[in-house]
């Protein structure tokens, strides 16, 4: 019964090097960790249907707050029965708190200490995100692990901005929390994660952990990364900034993303992720293979009648040749989307279980090198 599941319980089950894999247990389900979240930003993983997205081996997705609290709104998703309901997707669900995107997709904001004032990228209508704002909105949702509310910068601006920034997402950090406990029978049956910034700066990353220590959160997420400063910067922030955070609870890196960006943060200790890449690709003609990327739109395979690739099991590999999924994508047929995210995002959960199992066996680290001898060969 889901009723005698805990509310949030996470357990390392082994490691191997930095990198582990465990489980979180909620009410509404188990997260084998690794674990890769797919993106359902408005309410849908565009191209797929819910129970086509749990065939994959998903165990959670990811709901944006910024926008389903513009479109549908979030008051109308909980009279409707909540998120899950409204979307049927019966297992956890993890909204993130529009700050990312209140930063980089609204118009005329007006950053405050308490909060963020912006007009809606849809119609310009004013609105106001603050921390409270924020946890209620995924408290309406009915998110199962809530985000706190923060800022995000970019890596490269002024190292003084960069510092204050921090600083006010810890503020905001105490004050998610705070809100997030007033929340009643949801704050008793779901969980808040909060997130680490601090640019590529070690030192404000320090500062900012032991903040977040100090208020207390069910589970950390490393922020402030792809968003630009590119695989060598954020590896290098990543060889230091997951040991920062506690052993006990897992580690979420947050827009991550390319298969052997995955495999580069697990081995350095991230649990969790979430990212566009696999959907979005699939939407335009990409698709992720275990050798490395293609571009359906090519050429070379127009005739070609094998699949995607040789070693996937989902169901587009299994009924369908390059030549025909090109076909598809040079016609515009949604079907073509449909089917090259279908493979992307069962090919990203492939490759967790396979670093799952790398792990368990105590074998991981010839696994993530012949993962990019195979991967990169085409680069």
């Amino acid at each position: 019964m889901a009723s005698e599941r805990p509310r949030f319980a996470f357990t390392v089950h082994a490691t191997d090097g930095k990198a582990r894999t465990g489980a979180i247990v909620m009410r509404r389900g188990t997260i084998r960790t690794p674990a890769f979240m797919p993106v359902g930003t408005a309410a849908t993983v565009k191209a797929m249907k819910p129970e086509d997205v749990r065939a994959t081996g998903a165990d959670i997705i990811l709901g944006n707050t910024y926008h389903l609290m513009l479109r549908p709104g979030a008051e109308r998703v909980a009279r409707l029965g909540g998120l899950h309901q409204f979307m049927r997707w019966d297992r956890p669900i993890l909204t993130d708190s529009g700050g990312y995107q209140v930063m980089s997709l609204s118009e005329l904001r007006k950053l405050t200490e308490e909060g963020v004032e912006f007009r809606s990228h849809i119609d310009g209508s004013k609105h106001m995100l603050s921390p409270e704002r924020s946890m209620e909105i995924q408290r309406l949702l009915g998110s199962d692990i809530v985000m706190c509310f923060d800022e995000c910068p970019r890596a490269d601006r002024p190292m003084e901005e960069i510092e204050a920034s921090m600083e006010l997402s810890m503020r905001w950090a105490k004050r998610s929390r705070d809100a997030f406990d007033a929340g009643g029978k949801h704050a008793e049956s779901s969980a808040l994660f909060g997130i680490q910034q601090g640019a590529l700066d070690e030192n404000l990353r320090a500062r900012s952990a032991q903040a977040l220590r100090k208020i207390g959160f069910d589970g950390y997420a490393i922020g402030g990364l792809a968003v630009g400063e590119g695989q060598e910067a954020m590896f290098g922030v990543l060889d230091y900034a997951p040991g920062q955070l506690p052993e006990d609870a897992p580690r979420y890196l947050m827009g991550v993303g390319k298969p052997d960006d995955l495999v580069g943060a697990v081995e350095r200790g991230v649990d969790m992720f979430d990212c566009v890449l696999p959907t979005r690709s699939g939407r335009n003609g990409q698709a992720f293979t275990w050798n490395g990327p293609l571009n359906l739109r090519n050429v070379r395979h127009a005739e070609d009648s094998g699949p995607l690739d040789e070693r996937c099991t989902c169901p587009t590999c299994a009924k369908y040749s390059r030549a025909y999924l090109h076909h598809l994508q040079k016609s515009g047929e949604m079907l073509g989307a449909m089917l090259v995210t279908e493979h992307n995002l069962s090919f990203y959960q492939q490759l967790m279980q396979a670093m799952r199992d790398a792990i368990a066996n105590g074998d991981f680290a010839h696994f993530a090198d012949s993962f990019r001898r195979d991967y990169l060969a085409t680069r």
